[in-house]
């Protein structure tokens, strides 16, 4: 007899819907890294681990940054990273859901109000959890139904603050936010605009600074660039208003409390933001890249309105999703399956990621073989829609 039986339900449960997660290697050509860039297993980033391990930069922080685990490089990186993305102040932290946690935990008070894209990040979800303010979704990349959310709620006779959030590339569907238009509201309403920049960072905006780019500089703007995507390595870097920076550093639990990143971790991000600066011509291959795999995704499997990197192929159905994902990874294709709940039910899909990790000739094969097989389940071959 089982010691935990509800347990086990839960689990028999989801492997009976095709639901049931479990850890694979990480084998064939890479579809599902965000390693978009190339930088992960890179020289560049091999070298400036080995590099600050020479100049004596510790492996381990040893505490919280406000205890003794504030190293040098914690702050040079803050330093060059607001620079970088040309902010007042800056705020490195071990990951991006604890850093999507803090913001929208301590951040936005009470009586103030987020008002959040249906789609964005479970962990920005957990942050409002934990925090003071009313939350409330609009709709999908959809600046006109969160301006009529606002004013409904203005008209209540809410005087709080109001922050819109949303994320600046979508993680599973690909599309881009309307930043400018968000931006325009956020001024109207005498907001603040919160860009979860994750997936932009290292790809779009200039020099990879994100689609955030352009306002940055706005203390009423405030960005999330994380570390383990694009960039190659782990972190996350919150970015703003210096009150904002040091509203963080007073109040939020999850960096209050945590063991600092590592300081060879922030010397690795250092010189990833360098790479972006020094060599652009990383992030052009990578446009250029996503140019030509876009137009071979809606010339051999029907795949228009693509806007990214991340290229969503719908299924619908949970059990034929996985049985395709399986079918491409046994071809040589890592390609994952994605299903309820991170997806709306009946939305399951394979999240096809491009990287400069896989060249062109493979990419153009994949789709062949990704036809053939959609076609042997009669799928149709436009899946996306």
């Amino acid at each position: 007899m089982s010691v935990f039986p509800r347990h086990h339900g839960v689990l028999e449960a989801l492997k009976n819907r095709a639901r049931y997660r479990e850890l694979i290697p990480r084998q064939g050509h890479d579809f599902a890294s965000n390693d978009y860039i190339g930088l992960a297993g890179s020289d560049v980033l091999r070298q400036a681990g080995i590099d600050a391990l020479n100049r004596g930069v510790p492996v381990g922080a040893g505490g919280s940054r406000l205890l003794r685990g504030n190293d040098a490089e914690h702050e040079l990186l803050e330093h060059e990273a607001a620079a970088f993305f040309g902010v007042e102040r800056t705020l490195f932290l071990g990951n991006g859901f604890v850093a999507n946690m803090a913001i929208f935990s301590t951040l936005p008070l009470k009586d103030d109000l987020v008002l959040y894209d249906e789609y964005i990040h479970a962990s920005a979800h957990e942050g409002m959890r934990l925090g003071r303010a009313t939350t409330q979704e609009f709709a999908h990349n959809d600046a006109a139904d969160a301006a009529r959310k606002i004013q409904a709620w203005r008209a209540q006779g809410n005087e709080g603050h109001i922050w819109i959030a949303c994320e600046a590339v979508y993680s599973m569907d690909g599309d881009l936010a309307p930043v400018a238009e968000l931006y325009e509201l956020a001024q109207q309403f005498g907001g603040t605009l919160i860009v979860d920049e994750a997936h932009a960072t290292g790809v779009f905006g200039d020099l990879g600074r994100g689609l955030t780019h352009e306002i940055a500089r706005d203390p009423n703007v405030l960005a999330l660039h994380t570390c383990g995507k694009a960039l190659g390595v782990s972190g996350a870097l919150i970015c703003g208003a210096a009150v904002l920076v040091e509203t963080l550093i007073n109040k939020a639990r999850g960096f209050v409390f945590s063991t600092a990143p590592s300081p060879l971790n922030a010397a690795l991000v250092r010189a990833a933001l360098n790479e972006l600066q020094t060599n652009p011509k990383r992030q052009l291959a990578a446009l250029e890249q996503l140019k030509q795999t876009h137009m071979l995704a809606k010339s051999i499997c029907g795949l228009d309105g693509l806007q990214s990197q991340i290229l969503p192929v719908i299924i619908g159905e949970d059990g034929p999703t996985m049985a395709i994902a399986k079918t491409m990874q046994d071809k040589g294709y890592d390609i994952r399956g994605i299903r309820p709940p991170t997806v709306p039910k009946g939305t399951a899909r394979l999240r096809i990621s491009i990287t400069l990790n896989t060249p062109l000739d493979v990419i153009e094969q994949m789709f062949k073989d990704l036809s053939a097989e959609m076609k042997k389940q009669q799928l149709p071959e436009q899946a996306n829609g």
